[in-house]
């Protein structure tokens, strides 16, 4: 293998890398149906939940000690923040190269939600 190629396959990593970072990132910030639940609300579900295990049958135990656990991360996952600011930044730097070597059009990149004006930053047009 060249060391061209190897650049090649290398820089191809990369950029998938913060491709799949900045998605994710889209993904995981972006908002939910319904009513939006605050540390205060998950706190307040907590604390029920001690109250209902104490006279709970075996079988309603096991999901309420599930419940615990899942709300227990839902409230430390609000907890870290992502930093969608830089990884928009480093989207932008990759994003046109990536879309081209990959054969990826606008449409394609506005249905998993990339904004318009982030692709048009990063010099993606509908043409493309």
């Amino acid at each position: 293998m060249s060391d061209e190629h190897k650049a090649a396959l290398a820089k191809g990593r990369a950029e998938g890398r913060v491709v799949r970072d900045y998605l994710e990132g889209l993904r995981a910030t972006k908002p939910k149906r319904g009513r939006k639940r605050t540390p205060d609300t998950i706190n307040a579900r907590l604390e029920k939940l001690e109250a209902e295990l104490a006279s709970a049958s075996p079988l309603d135990e096991l999901l309420l000690i599930q419940e615990r656990r899942d709300l227990g991360a839902e409230l430390s996952a609000m907890s870290e923040t992502i930093d969608m600011s830089a990884l928009e930044e480093a989207f932008v730097g990759v994003a046109k190269s990536y879309s081209e070597s990959k054969k990826i059009s606008y449409q394609s990149w506005r249905d998993v939600g990339v904004d318009a004006s982030v692709l048009k930053s990063a010099g993606i047009s509908r043409g493309d």
